[in-house]
């Protein structure tokens, strides 16, 4: 049978109203889930909660994320949990100070240090957390590796370094001192933080 029209001249319709995923939508649909995730945790987290606070139907939710962990997968990859790239400042001393400086400024997000701590908790018992978290350290450990490289081409650190080891501690001590104990984290902490990493590491 013929169509009316010319197959030259035809073109799909594109699809209008609910079948259209509005950008908007999305946007308030992130901000309201790592909203309520901050407040309630994630064991508590109601997707039909977030769909309220963000002024939508649950129909549009489960249009873009079929379950809480399939959001939570997908949003984490998205955000800004990682470090910003850390340039060259000169000398091992200046760049661990600008990476201790822009992981303090990462952990001072309010809603990132206590999603951050409830994703930790969390990850144990929810497999899709754990996959979704692992691009954030990949990223974290990639940065802190380019620094230990830079040392290394500087004369600054022994080609034998341990790199693992120092992968390791690096910004845990301040990890531990904002998101753990909840103290504070001036310039003069971060400095005996420089001096004494500085310290180990050319040790190790």
């Amino acid at each position: 049978m013929e169509r009316n029209r010319s197959d030259d001249n035809y073109s799909p319709r594109r699809p209008s109203g609910a079948a259209v995923m509005r950008v908007e939508v999305t946007d308030a649909l992130s901000r309201a889930f790592f909203s309520e995730w901050s407040r309630v945790g994630y064991v508590g987290l109601s997707l039909e909660r977030v769909a309220k606070a963000a002024g939508v139907g649950k129909a549009a939710l489960y249009r873009r994320w079929p379950s809480k962990a399939a959001m939570a997968s997908d949003l984490l990859s998205r955000v800004g949990l990682t470090l910003a790239e850390i340039g060259d400042a000169g000398s091992l001393e200046a760049d661990l100070r600008a990476l201790l400086l822009a992981f303090r400024r990462l952990l001072r997000h309010r809603l990132i240090r206590r999603i951050l701590t409830d994703l930790l908790a969390e990850i144990g018992r929810e497999p899709a957390l754990e996959t979704a978290l692992r691009p954030f350290q990949r990223t974290r450990r990639d940065r802190v590796r380019q620094l230990i490289e830079r040392a290394i081409m500087r004369g600054e650190l022994a080609p034998t370094v341990d790199r693992e080891t120092i992968l390791d501690f690096l910004v845990g001590p301040l990890y531990w001192r904002l998101v753990v104990t909840g103290k504070r984290s001036d310039v003069a902490h971060i400095e005996r933080l420089v001096r004494m990493t500085k310290a180990a590491m050319e040790v190790g």
